[in-house]
């Protein structure tokens, strides 16, 4: 059923490798066929069944980078984790390359529940996910949907339906502007097909224009140093297919987040310019719902985007919280 993957067995993570973790390499599907490569981390020595999280993102990066930091984290606090490549991305199958879905995107997050519930080395009641940046937004869309997800973490979360049909800030929100991005995307993919190859959109802009808006540099800095630059890593290189953008014009997330009876935290930077993301999402989450009591936005003063990434230097990420967020509700 599962397609035979290549999957590089040296370490290159973009994070030191902690001694006090198990890890191996494993291969997990999903309901439209597709084989996802995934890295698993265990506490060294670890006996029985543990509680489990699985983890990607962000949007355009690998399991090598923030998913792979937060999971080996994760674990060294005592959890089975697992950090992903999406479908089409890293070392996970799928073709066309490189083409995103709000759809099969967060039945990833669900196969990955489905892997996790049937470990022998897992306690199937005390699964949780967590998705960073893009996969944020779509972690939130897997709770909506997934009644095993006891707890959902969403980090410096983007709604990438949202910033797709509307632009940064909301500033492209109109049917004349959203007019002219179809149009432009449909003459792409009859070049496309005339082709015979999809046409990428680039990764993060490089050489980094002077005038560039604060948050291309945050971006720049993660994804095209040696801070985080990975050689498979969408964003360090050639970016996504520029039509990945049609499905989520055309398919918001987050339609019934108000309805999720997990756990959810929201974490977010209060600097980063995708902090409007995470307010929303919380307001939209508790809005007119019965099950506000263990929703959570938790801001952390003077962090921006990408320091929720990889802690950006200054131990942004709250991983205390994080740990005791999930230790609360997978025994709730």
């Amino acid at each position: 059923m599962e397609e035979k993957l290549t999957l590089t067995q040296e370490w290159d993570k973009t994070f030191p490798k902690n001694e006090k973790v198990d890890h191996e390499k494993a291969t997990f599907h999903n309901r439209y066929g597709i084989t996802l490569a995934c890295d698993v981390y265990r506490p060294k020595g670890a006996k029985g069944k543990l509680p489990a999280i699985a983890v990607c993102g962000p949007f355009g990066a690998v399991k090598e980078q923030a998913s792979g930091l937060y999971a080996q984290e994760l674990a060294a606090r005592g959890f089975l984790t697992i950090a992903f490549d999406p479908s089409f991305t890293g070392e996970s199958g799928g073709e066309p390359r490189y083409v995103a879905s709000p759809d099969i995107n967060t039945e990833d997050f669900s196969a990955a529940v489905d892997h996790l519930s049937c470990r022998a080395d897992v306690d199937a009641e005390k699964i949780g996910i967590l998705g960073i940046c893009g996969w944020g937004g779509m972690a939130i869309n897997a709770a909506a949907m997934d009644t095993r997800i006891k707890a959902t973490v969403a980090s410096t979360m983007y709604d990438m339906t949202r910033v797709n049909a509307k632009g940064y800030f909301d500033a492209q929100d109109s049917e004349e502007a959203r007019f002219e991005i179809k149009q432009a995307l449909n003459a792409q993919r009859t070049r496309d097909y005339q082709n015979g190859n999809y046409e990428l959109g680039g990764g993060v802009v490089d050489p980094l224009p002077e005038d560039a808006p604060f948050f291309v540099k945050d971006y720049y800095d993660y994804y095209k140093t040696q801070r985080g630059y990975h050689a498979r890593s969408l964003n360090s290189n050639g970016g996504w297919n520029k039509t990945s953008a049609l499905s989520f014009l055309n398919m918001p997330i987050l339609a019934y987040s108000n309805e999720i009876r997990s756990a959810v935290l929201i974490v977010h930077g209060e600097k980063a310019h995708s902090c409007y993301f995470g307010k929303d999402a919380y307001a939209a989450m508790t809005k007119n719902s019965k099950y506000t009591a263990n929703k959570e936005l938790y801001l952390i003063p003077d962090a921006v985007h990408t320091d929720l990434y990889d802690g950006g230097g200054k131990n942004a990420i709250p991983f205390d919280k994080i740990e005791e967020f999930y230790k609360t509700n997978f025994n709730a």
